[in-house]
């Protein structure tokens, strides 16, 4: 099986990469900076391939999954995200407006070149990671829930649309996994996995073609709640919660 990852340089990406490498797969990671593999990786795994590549590139996106596939692809998994960080009461339009290019438009990006084989196929599956984040509106995180919001329902969308060419479309939403991105938060993390834990969790829950995988379970219990509870008592609820949980500026 060819599978080709965004953002597989590090965390959840490499986990999922290394996990199907080890599966006997032949995988494609790219990332902005290759230099975040370890260092022993490529030689470890000679059937990986990386590339360099920013997934705001859309032409370098395509270039890039073509070169790879040479016509044949059977898993894409639009991995490629980032956060804010450090919750503020303040938005930080800059950093709002890098989140939303890369977590939105990223996975656009890699599910169009992905697709521009995968239609003429008839086969394949494409994937996108988003989070738990994107259930409810997070006080401090706007602009990643929002990404987050928006990648869920392309890919609800999406799974409906794609079933006529035999396309399978997942979206996978973790809680808090232990990645470099996470190191930066400087709030609690609930239920915090390892990187490799969750990767497992992943191919087997990809393997099954669940168009949505929210995990760990108790993370997906409290979202499932908080998702459906009348929003004025959510904002209520969160707004007493978080009253002083981040500076004004």
């Amino acid at each position: 099986m060819k599978v080709f990852i965004t953002g597989g340089t590090t965390g959840i990406g490499l986990a999922l990469a290394k996990e199907y490498l080890e599966s006997g797969h032949t995988v494609g990671i790219c990332g902005r900076d290759l230099s975040k593999l370890p260092a022993d990786f490529t030689n470890k795994y000679p059937a990986l391939k990386s590339y360099a590549v920013d997934v705001t590139d859309r032409e370098l996106v395509k270039k890039t999954v073509h070169d790879f596939a040479q016509g044949e692809l059977d898993l894409l998994i639009a991995n490629a995200g980032r956060s804010v960080g450090s919750k503020t009461k303040k938005p930080d339009f800059d950093a709002s407006r890098d989140v939303l290019n890369i977590n939105i438009f990223g996975v656009l990006n890699s599910f169009e070149a992905a697709l521009d084989i995968m239609l003429e196929k008839g086969k394949g599956h494409i994937v996108a990671v988003g989070s738990v984040a994107g259930m409810v509106g997070l006080p401090g995180a706007s602009s990643y829930s929002a990404s987050k919001a928006a990648v869920i329902k392309l890919c609800e969308s999406y799974s409906l649309d794609l079933k006529k060419w035999n396309i399978d479309v997942s979206c996978v939403c973790p809680g808090f996994i232990d990645t470099p991105l996470t190191r930066k938060n400087d709030h609690s993390m609930p239920w915090l996995m390892e990187a490799d834990r969750a990767a497992k969790m992943i191919k087997k829950a990809l393997e099954s073609k669940k168009s949505l995988y929210v995990f760990p379970w108790q993370m997906r219990s409290v979202m499932f709640i908080l998702e459906r509870l009348p929003r004025f008592l959510y904002r209520k609820m969160m707004g007493m919660k978080f009253a002083n949980y981040s500076k004004d500026i």
